[in-house]
């Protein structure tokens, strides 16, 4: 099943409900002759399971904002002449890679592998029809078993982007411009603040490497709390290996912009904080040499070793890959 809806949606609150089983049948055989036939009652079939797939073509969670419950179907009931009820069938819910699955604050499930599958919800049995309660004293029983219920659960799903580089920054900092010239994504980019409201991810192929590649919406001072579009991404970086850092070269405090991403990234997580970074300054076409070698001293304060890149004409773009690769191994 995968539905539609618009909007990134990154964590979403659903209901399911596997089918019941099907009842079994109270019959007796009505043939000439055989006046008082014995019982024939088939038994119920099974409830349809509810099943949770990964598939590539699904980028979000969005498709389940626009309906919230999921019921596979019930089993057939019995009928006479030892006719088995048809088994329902299963429902299948397709979700994206890195989609976690939690009930009651647990985790249930990490969805992380195309073609992955997990049967959530287990459909209920069919009951017997009366044909297998016949004994030698009741030869003739009246009653059969009622199919069981399906198992019902009220869900969370929670995604976290699967990559391995995620591009963090303040807000036009060139991420989705780097984005696209080393990958083959086409985020949205502009000249103003925010322009990336969802994760974009792109893959870097050449004839030795694939490397998935993750732009994470801006980060802002607070991002951690909930202040600004950053915060409620933060987990789609978890997942990464590495870590690139962009700073905009031209800022007028850049030792202030690298410690507020530090920052951020350590108040939302000790693991995050701890992850491998590639810093990077970007935009270097729109500066001076004397203002390059300016902000290079200034980090090298915090024993930071910079990378300098243009991502608008390629500059360093070779240089950065190698690390990247490097970093990977």
């Amino acid at each position: 099943m995968v539905l539609s809806c618009s909007m990134f949606v990154d964590e979403v609150e659903i209901y399911v409900k596997a089918g019941d089983g099907g009842d079994g049948a109270v019959s007796f055989r009505r043939e000439k002759y055989i006046p008082n036939g014995g019982p024939d009652g088939g038994d119920g079939g099974k409830g349809g399971d509810v099943i949770f797939e990964v598939d590539s073509r699904v980028h979000g969670l969005s498709a389940y904002t626009c309906q919230k419950r999921f019921l596979a179907k019930d089993g057939q009931n019995g009928m006479g002449s030892n006719k088995s009820g048809r088994n329902s069938e299963d429902m299948i819910l397709k979700v994206p890679a890195g989609t976690e699955v939690y009930h009651h604050d647990n985790l249930v499930i990490d969805l992380v592998e195309e073609g992955q599958i997990y049967t959530m919800a287990k459909g209920g049995k069919g009951g017997w029809g009366n044909q297998h309660f016949a004994t030698s004293i009741k030869q003739a029983p009246k009653w059969a078993k009622e199919g069981m219920k399906g198992e019902s659960f009220k869900l969370k799903l929670v995604l976290k982007t699967i990559a391995d580089v995620g591009l963090i920054g303040l807000p036009n900092a060139g991420k989705s411009t780097l984005l696209s010239v080393l990958t083959n994504a086409r985020p949205k980019i502009a000249d103003y603040p925010f322009t990336t409201l969802e994760p974009n991810l792109g893959t870097y192929v050449d004839k030795n490497s694939r490397i998935i590649i993750a732009d994470i919406p801006g980060l802002i001072e607070g991002a951690a709390e909930g202040r600004g579009l950053g915060d409620k991404f933060l987990k789609h970086i978890e997942r990464t290996k590495i870590l690139v850092h962009l700073l905009d070269i031209n800022s007028a405090d850049i030792k202030s912009d690298y410690q507020t991403i530090r920052n951020e990234l350590a108040n939302f997580s000790r693991k995050l904080s701890r992850k491998r970074k590639i810093v990077v300054l970007n935009k270097a076409e729109l500066s001076t040499d004397e203002n390059i070698s300016q902000k290079i001293e200034e980090l090298k304060s915090l024993k930071v070793e910079p990378l300098i890149i243009s991502a608008a004409t390629h500059r360093g773009l070779d240089l950065l890959i190698q690390v990247i690769k490097k970093a990977l191994l």
